[in-house]
């Protein structure tokens, strides 16, 4: 979960690609802003990583603990 204009989110997204991309996974990306539901829910708190719709983090993200739950 992204926002508009997030520094942060640009960030982690580009931190995480290659360790999805080499989980043989794929991810998406989604702006809380196009969805009212989400920024209720997200608000400034981003940004999140979702892993099987559940939240994994929020904020930062260690590659290591992402590697392990992507290779479970």
């Amino acid at each position: 979960m992204v926002r508009t204009n997030c520094g942060s989110c640009v960030r982690v997204r580009d931190q995480i690609a290659p360790i999805v991309a080499a989980a043989g996974a794929s991810f998406v990306v989604r702006n809380v802003d196009d969805d009212a539901e989400l920024a209720m829910e997200f608000g400034d708190r981003v940004p999140v990583v979702v892993l099987d719709d559940e939240e994994f983090s929020c904020w930062e993200v260690d590659n290591e603990e992402l590697q392990q739950a992507l290779a479970e």
